[in-house]
């Protein structure tokens, strides 16, 4: 049987995608107002569940359930190009699903319950029956769950020996997750046409490019006000004018993405998110101060 070369598998694993969940963990560790001495085997653990192991089986598991669609947008992708021959992708989403398990399970419970947690939601988003991205309302809040508030509260409860997170803690991540929301609605842009002919109502099919560049932003800008006057009504008005400026920025450019949004989707995820993600940060940094 043909196997697929080693970059094929890298390139259906998607490496860049690793990074939102890992940096949400840890933001859940820096969170937890806990220090990191006698604890970095187990952080380390966590940032490789969270992005090579839970985020890059999330990967294969969309890129083989979505090889038809892949086939109509992105043809040079490793299953539909054949460079992924035969059944590979499927049996790479079910080795990489085993492997998340057994390294879940070194977290102990907590840890073990969120890979399982993250793992249901990553197969649930692409695969039968339910194939929650056929709706870009339920499949985006499910990756935005799984990508930043499963992290987050999973990072800060390794770090407290599995006890619950704070609610300040909790409220900060379900925010950010609910942003994320609008992150994953700028993937959809790329991915309208077969979207359309493959009856994935992503949220550009749904509303129209510029309505769903409105929601997206509204989605992402409004979570972070919020936790601005979360921020300011903890004590914390530096870390809180900091979130506001980076919002300030974020807000400027999203009056550039809304005026061209398929143009510039792309542009304002590469530009734009590594601003929302930096307000996370500097959210669990202030949380961290609250808790000293």
């Amino acid at each position: 049987m043909q196997r697929p070369a080693l970059s094929a598998v890298a390139e259906l694993l998607k490496p860049i995608t690793w990074f939102p969940p890992m940096w949400a963990f840890g933001c859940g560790v820096v969170a937890s107002g806990l220090p990191a001495d006698g604890r970095w085997p187990v952080i380390v653990a966590g940032v490789l569940l969270a992005g090579p192991f839970v985020c890059a089986t999330s990967q294969a598991v969309n890129d083989w359930f979505d090889r038809h669609v892949d086939a109509i947008n992105e043809p040079q992708r490793p299953i539909p190009s054949g460079r992924m021959p035969g059944h590979w992708g499927l049996y790479i989403a079910v080795i990489w699903t085993a492997l998340s398990l057994l390294l879940a399970w070194q977290l102990g419970v907590v840890g073990f319950l969120a890979g399982v947690l993250g793992l249901l939601l990553a197969w649930a988003y692409s695969a039968p029956p339910l194939r929650l991205k056929r709706n870009g309302w339920w499949g985006n809040a499910a990756c935005g769950l799984c990508y930043e508030g499963l992290a987050w509260i999973t990072g800060a409860a390794v770090m407290a020996m599995g006890q619950w997170p704070d609610g300040r803690s909790l409220a900060l991540a379900l925010l950010y997750s609910l942003g994320a929301h609008g992150i994953m609605t700028l993937n959809d842009f790329k991915s309208i046409p077969g979207d359309q002919q493959m009856g994935i109502r992503s949220l550009p099919v749904m509303l129209g490019a510029r309505r769903a560049a409105q929601v997206a932003s509204a989605v992402m800008a409004l979570p972070q006000v919020v936790v601005i006057g979360l921020l300011a009504s903890w004590g914390q008005g530096g870390h809180a004018l900091a979130v506001a400026g980076l919002l300030a920025v974020q807000l400027l450019m999203m009056r550039r993405f809304i005026a061209q949004p398929i143009q510039r989707a792309l542009w304002y995820s590469g530009a734009g998110v590594p601003l929302y993600v930096s307000g996370m940060l500097v959210s669990a940094f202030a949380l961290r101060g609250v808790m000293a």
